[in-house]
């Protein structure tokens, strides 16, 4: 495959090394894709894990290194003016987007009693308000041939303590049924993916024993798991997947 014919993936969410987002975007590139990604600084320097400085360099030295065409964009996904800008940038430096990856999010645990109405608003405004308008923009520029349109959201069915993060996850779900059936013209596929608990750096060594005991496989899952469907789905062989929600974690949520 020549750089000119790469197709182009957008994949928000690319903050560190050690995410689903960083998978994703490696096993695209290694698969033929050209890649813009986004990430936010902000966002992991309020989480316990802080921000991986080398990221953003680091990915894409490694994309690069498989022949992809590579842009970065810091995006506060959190203004609804974010997802016009990054889809402006992107088709400017690397033409027009073939498969959309939503992999960014907000995720602080609270629940019903001591959610704030702050924290449940940027839930709603980065989980669901701006994946809206991500799959908006993209729909309104998109020129590939039909039947090579994807758009793929990592959801979650993790809700209790964690409610304001399952509720604006779950809009991913029913938008991902209204983007399979709204947007049909355009001969694309939609789908949603629930990873199931990932580790990424956030799981200490007793959940991670308790994880693994309760898969049927028997092991923890990894970034590259979720990548290896995110890839299928963004692939020929995937096509005919439509306003699905996909479970890729080894059996967890049937034997919990």
């Amino acid at each position: 495959m020549t750089q000119q014919q790469r197709p182009v993936a957008l994949v928000t969410g690319v903050g560190r090394r050690a995410g689903i987002g960083a998978a994703i975007v490696e096993k695209l590139a290694r698969d033929g894709w050209d890649i813009g990604f986004t990430y936010w600084r902000a966002y992991d320097d309020r989480m316990e894990w802080g921000r991986d400085e080398e990221a953003r360099a680091a990915i894409t030295a490694e994309l690069e290194a498989h022949g992809a065409r590579v842009y970065a964009a810091e995006a506060d996904l959190a203004l609804p003016e974010t997802p016009e800008r990054v889809f402006a940038e992107v088709r400017e430096q690397l033409g027009d987007v073939r498969a959309l990856v939503m992999a960014h999010c907000e995720s602080v645990d609270s629940g019903i009693l001591d959610t704030s109405v702050e924290s449940w608003d940027r839930h709603f405004a980065v989980n669901a308000r701006a994946s809206w308008l991500l799959v908006r923009e993209y729909a309104k520029y998109y020129t590939q041939p039909h039947g090579s349109g994807r758009i793929i959201a990592l959801t979650s069915d993790h809700v209790i303590n964690n409610l304001p993060y399952g509720a604006s996850k779950g809009t991913l779900d029913r938008l991902m049924v209204a983007a399979a059936v709204e947007l049909r013209d355009l001969g694309l596929t939609a789908n949603a993916v629930d990873p199931g608990p990932t580790q990424t750096g956030w799981m200490s060594e007793d959940l991670e024993t308790y994880i693994r005991e309760r898969t049927p496989l028997g092991r923890n899952g990894v970034p590259a798991d979720s990548a290896e469907l995110v890839a299928f789905l963004c692939s020929e062989r995937g096509g005919w997947i439509n306003g699905q929600v996909l479970n890729s974690d080894g059996g967890f949520a049937v034997a919990r």
